[in-house]
C-alpha cells in the first residue's frame, strides 16, 4: 500500500467503488459497486489493473487532488474536463501523473458520472468481500462514507506502464436515452398501460441518486382490477417500479427489497446508461423478450472480452 492521492475538494458526491458485493442479499445489503460498469471496467483496464479493482465514482461535479506518488491514471464516463497542472488531458487514455501534480475535474458536461483510476486500484479494506462504498449502511469505500477535503486515499500494489494505452473511440452519452427492458415481473398489473409505458417518453428528475432513477412523464397506472399493493420482495438493479403516482423509478444498486410494483426490468448491458442519464435527459423503454436479452448479453460480454483484449496486449 502506498499513499497515492491527497484530497483537495471532494467534488459533490464521490465515493470508492469496484464492481459491488453480490452475496449479502440475505443480510439486507445491497450490491453497490461502480453504476456505470462498462466505464469502471475500461478505467482499470487502461492503468494495468484487474477489471474489480476499486476506482472513485464521482458524480456531476469531479474532484481537486494532489498526487502523492507516481502513477498511471485513466479518467473514463461523463466528461468533466481532466487537468493536470492546469493542462488538459484525455478521457479514455492512460495518464502518468508524477508526485506534487494537481490534478483537477470539473462540472460535468455530457453524462453523469466519471471513473478515475490508478495503478493497483484504491486500496481500501474488504468489507464482506468488497470495497465499495454503501453510504446508507456507512459501510465499506473509505470509513462507509463519500470523500472529504484532506482525505488521503493509497493505491494497491500495481506495476506502471510501459507504454499508454488508449481506447481508440469513446461514447458519448446522448440527451435521449434509449434503454431495452423485458416486461416484468408486474407486467400483468399494468395491461391497459403497459403499451404508454413503452411508448412514452419519461424526463430524469432531480431526485434520482444512486439508489434510483426517478422519472416524470405520463401516468403509468395499474389496472382497476389489480391489487393495490404488494407483500415487499426482492429487488435487482434495473426494476422499474410505479408507485401510486403513477412515475416511474428505475432501481439501480443500494436497494434490496421494494414494495411497489415493477412494470419491467432493464437489461443488465443498459444499466450504464440510466447511470450516466442525468437531470431533464429523456429516457424511452425499448420492449425486448427475454430470449432478445439473452443475447444481447452475451454479444455485450463478447463486445467487452475483446476491449480487455484490445487494451492488455
Amino acid at each position: 500500500m502506498t499513499d497515492a492521492l491527497h484530497i483537495l475538494s471532494p467534488g459533490s458526491y464521490t465515493t470508492v467503488q469496484d464492481m459491488g458485493r453480490f452475496h449479502a442479499y440475505h443480510m439486507g445489503v445491497p450490491v453497490s459497486g461502480s453504476l456505470d460498469d462498462f466505464a469502471h471496467r475500461i478505467a482499470n483496464w487502461l492503468v494495468g489493473n484487474s477489471q474489480d479493482s476499486a476506482v472513485l465514482e464521482m458524480s456531476m461535479i469531479g474532484a481537486k487532488f494532489d498526487v502523492i506518488c507516481e502513477t498511471d491514471m485513466a479518467v473514463t464516463g461523463a466528461r468533466m474536463n481532466l487537468r493536470v497542472n492546469g493542462s488538459p488531458c484525455p478521457g479514455w487514455t492512460s495518464i502518468r501523473v508524477q508526485s506534487g501534480d494537481l490534478v483537477e475535474l470539473s462540472t460535468v458536461e455530457n453524462g453523469c458520472r466519471a471513473y478515475l483510476a490508478v495503478t493497483g486500484g484504491i486500496d481500501v479494506p474488504l468489507v464482506m468481500g468488497s470495497r465499495s462504498t454503501y453510504v446508507g449502511g456507512q459501510l465499506g469505500g473509505l470509513k462507509g462514507r463519500i470523500l472529504l477535503s484532506e482525505d488521503i486515499l493509497r493505491r494497491g500494489e500495481g506495476r506502471l506502464l510501459s507504454k499508454p494505452r488508449s481506447l481508440p473511440w469513446f461514447p458519448i452519452y446522448p440527451e435521449n436515452i434509449f434503454v431495452r427492458a423485458i416486461p416484468g415481473p408486474h407486467d400483468d398489473f399494468f395491461r391497459n398501460h403497459l403499451d404508454r409505458f413503452f411508448a412514452s417518453n419519461f424526463t430524469v428528475t432531480a431526485q434520482s441518486n444512486r439508489m434510483g432513477c426517478r422519472l416524470a412523464g405520463p401516468e403509468i397506472l395499474r389496472d382497476t382490477d389489480a391489487p393495490q399493493s404488494i407483500i415487499s420482495e426482492p429487488i435487482v438493479p434495473g426494476n422499474v417500479q410505479v408507485p401510486a403516482d403513477g412515475q416511474p423509478i428505475v432501481l439501480l444498486k443500494e436497494q434490496t427489497i421494494g414494495g411497489y410494483t415493477n412494470i419491467a426490468t432493464v437489461i443488465s448491458p443498459d444499466i450504464f446508461r440510466m447511470a450516466q442519464a442525468g437531470p431533464g435527459d429523456t429516457i424511452q423503454f425499448i420492449h425486448v423478450t427475454l430470449d432478445e436479452a439473452h443475447k444481447i448479453y452475451r454479444d455485450w460480454m463478447r463486445f467487452l472480452h475483446e476491449i480487455e483484449e484490445l487494451l492488455t496486449l
